[in-house]
């Protein structure tokens, strides 16, 4: 990662950080935002660090630091290790599997990178599947309401699962997608 890029990298679960507090050891050393998006920091407990740049959240441990704990904290953030950011993508594309992915990937861009629908894909039904606080979340698209601009193109996320629908879709994913409505919300699942 060149420089530009560590300033804007949001972090994301399985992140690793170095965070050092100036003279004070204890809270100084390496954390992992957990599967939940947060870093467990002593004295203030759980932080939501996901979708934050470092710099972000060296000023809310700053903060959070001096508020109640330490006077004038010197807090540092940096980035020691990004784990690897992978969606799925499945059903009626033409090359299915894993690909990486960037901070902001929409669901277009996703379709690009598995090279397109495939022939006999129906467009009008794309499922992402999402954890969102440990629980399985689903939320369908309509592609061409989404390639003409009537509808955004939804951001894709780090282990998502995109799935067509289509005659290429395996008879697991095609029962599952009957049941997911066709709404932009995602929805417990």
């Amino acid at each position: 990662m060149n420089t530009d890029s560590l300033t804007t990298y949001r972090l994301g679960t399985d992140d690793v950080v170095t965070v050092t507090v100036f003279g004070v050891d204890s809270l100084t050393g390496d954390r992992t935002v957990d599967a939940a998006g947060n870093l467990s920091m002593p004295l203030i407990g759980s932080v939501p660090a996901a979708d934050k740049t470092a710099a972000e959240l060296q000023a809310e441990l700053t903060a959070k630091l001096g508020a109640r704990y330490l006077q004038n904290p010197q807090v540092t953030v940096v980035l020691k290790a990004a784990a690897a950011r992978e969606v799925t993508v499945d059903g009626s594309v033409s090359t299915p599997g894993l690909y990486p992915i960037g901070n902001r990937t929409t669901l277009l861009k996703t379709i690009a990178m598995a090279h397109g629908t495939s022939q006999g894909a129906n467009p009008k039904k794309v499922v992402v599947f999402r954890q969102i606080k440990g629980e399985r979340n689903a939320a369908a698209f309509d592609l061409t309401t989404i390639r003409n601009g009537i509808d955004p193109d939804p951001t894709i996320y780090p282990n998502d699962i995109v799935v067509v629908d289509g005659k290429q879709t395996s008879l697991f994913w095609t029962t599952l997608l009957q049941t997911v409505p066709l709404a932009a919300l995602f929805t417990r699942f």
